[in-house]
């Protein structure tokens, strides 16, 4: 495999092309793509099938779909695909790791999760609005929230236990991290997320 072209733009985009230059793996040129038969196509599209894809190039050409995240710039990014294909798989192993899955249905699983990212930041940003109402300058109401929630990041690297372990490791019993988490992350909460997640996973079927 000599080259591989990748349909999609933005952030995800030019951070897998960056990742790759890092490696030595890649050109920048992916510009005037030919989807010829003897080349691997590697979607980044949400919500487009394989089998739509194919027919939208009109080729024949494996076409495989990929769900990197920023961090594979630094290869520190596991990326879903499908379908699985050893060429493309090898590629994302040197990015930080290659998680293929056997079917369409459990691929958009994976796609819909990634759609809670920037919920996340709005929530740390929602932290430091608070944080700067009770006068706190804002650069530092930032600059503590970065440094906390980077600090629980690396937590995430214990494989060893699982995330409602995690979760309850970190809380005292009737402790500050309890109280937030039963009176504003409750049942309701959880549903209304699961809810969204639901219907996007709809949308991307």
């Amino acid at each position: 495999m000599q080259r591989i072209g990748i349909i999609g733009v933005g952030e995800i985009g030019r951070a897998v092309v960056e990742g790759l230059c890092d490696t030595g793996g890649a050109s920048t040129e992916v510009a005037g793509l030919t989807p010829d038969d003897g080349k691997i196509l590697v979607s980044l599209i949400a919500g487009l099938a394989v089998d739509d894809l194919r027919r939208t190039l009109v080729t024949h050409a494996p076409v495989i779909r990929a769900i990197p995240l920023p961090a594979v710039r630094e290869r520190r990014s596991v990326t879903v695909t499908f379908p699985a294909h050893p060429a493309v798989d090898s590629l994302f192993e040197r990015s930080g790791g290659a998680l293929p899955v056997t079917d369409e249905t459990a691929f958009n699983v994976f796609s819909a999760l990634t759609g809670t990212l920037t919920a996340h930041y709005a929530y740390l940003a929602t932290l430091t609005s608070w944080a700067a109402g009770h006068g706190i300058a804002p650069d530092i109401a930032d600059r503590y929230v970065r440094g906390l929630f980077e600090n629980v990041g690396r937590s995430l690297s214990d494989g060893s236990r699982p995330l409602h372990r995690l979760a309850a490791d970190h809380e005292t019993p009737a402790g500050n991290n309890e109280r937030v988490r039963t009176t504003w992350f409750g049942p309701a909460n959880s549903t209304a997320l699961e809810g969204a997640l639901d219907s996007l996973l709809a949308d991307l079927g």
